[in-house]
């Protein structure tokens, strides 16, 4: 199961690595970049959005002992 997740998440990290290229040279069509700016913008925020309130506290894992 762990295989199946670890695939799944390097699978979307892979799609954005060709789709936000392409995302960006259609924003900057000509010379502008100011909508490609904007975009990557936006996606941090959504990125930082959803560590904040998806994630949660992040705590170590405590081992106990037998």
């Amino acid at each position: 199961m762990v295989g199946l997740i670890g695939g799944y998440c390097n699978f979307i990290g892979g799609l954005s690595g060709v789709i936000v290229p392409i995302i960006i040279g259609y924003l900057v069509g000509g010379s502008d970049y100011k909508p490609a700016l904007l975009f990557i913008g936006m996606l941090t925020l959504i990125g930082l959005s959803s560590y904040l309130f998806l994630v949660g506290k992040v705590e170590p894992i405590e081992i106990k002992q037998c």
